[in-house]
């Protein structure tokens, strides 16, 4: 993926309700390891404030999030002045200001299709609300789900998602379908207006280039990690 341009990489015509990446000069370039990082500071950040901390150093945050804090203040300007030297940074003022660079401030409705024990569990998810993502339409292609409740979503069939999603102006899918009916999903999401998609399938769907999609398939997280754990135990793969 490309390097976020703030000129180029429309976030405006991504999220629903309009949020974007702002950065201090019109033309900079930011690097994808840039917006990687900054949820990992907003969900600590978050913590803080929870925890009724007024202020953060970059020393502190760099050990809850184990980002060098050098790597953390070179991240940060990117998008303005934050923080005073001796006194850190104002948590309240910097969790608005990061869910503004992210487009987090603001709901944006989801469209989950798979309403399985993995699908349930995504729509279950607390977490996704905290941030402000809201599972507003769930869909399958099972007749015994359609019409059930997962929280209070009522399942609806998937003949009715180009309908659901245009009406309610989603731009956002999570796939959480079978193997082979991931392809046919993506495309009929797309179709419908979704720009960004999170495939929770092990299949490589092929989406063009005004989508986002983020692959996050647990067995294939799971396989990657086996690599480090024989390091730890000593083993060599090779």
């Amino acid at each position: 993926m490309p390097d976020f341009v703030t000129t180029g990489y429309h976030w405006d015509k991504v999220f629903s309700g309009g949020g974007h990446v702002v950065a201090d000069e019109p033309s900079k370039r930011i690097p994808e390891g840039v917006i990687e990082r900054l949820p990992l500071y907003l969900g600590v950040l978050i913590q803080l404030r929870q925890d009724g901390q007024a202020t953060v150093s970059s020393a502190r945050l760099g050990e809850l999030t184990d980002v060098n804090p050098a790597q953390i203040r070179r991240d940060l300007t990117y998008f303005g002045s934050f923080g005073k030297r001796g006194v850190g940074y104002d948590i309240v003022s910097l969790v608005d200001r990061v869910q503004r660079i992210l487009g987090a401030d603001h709901v944006h409705r989801l469209a989950l299709v798979g309403a399985g024990h993995l699908g349930s569990a995504i729509a279950n998810y607390n977490g996704l609300r905290q941030h402000g993502f809201h599972v507003t339409a769930i869909f399958d292609a099972d007749s015994r789900k359609v019409g059930t409740r997962i929280g209070d979503i009522i399942v609806q069939h998937i003949d009715d998602l180009t309908r659901t999603v245009a009406d309610q102006n989603i731009r956002i899918g999570v796939l959480a379908v079978p193997p082979d009916a991931a392809q046919e999903v993506a495309d009929r999401l797309i179709a419908a207006g979704v720009r960004i998609m999170l495939n929770y399938t092990p299949v490589i769907v092929r989406v063009p280039s005004t989508v986002t999609l983020h692959n996050t398939d647990p067995v294939h997280e799971l396989l990657h990690t086996l690599y480090y754990l024989s390091r730890i135990d000593g083993v060599d793969r090779v």
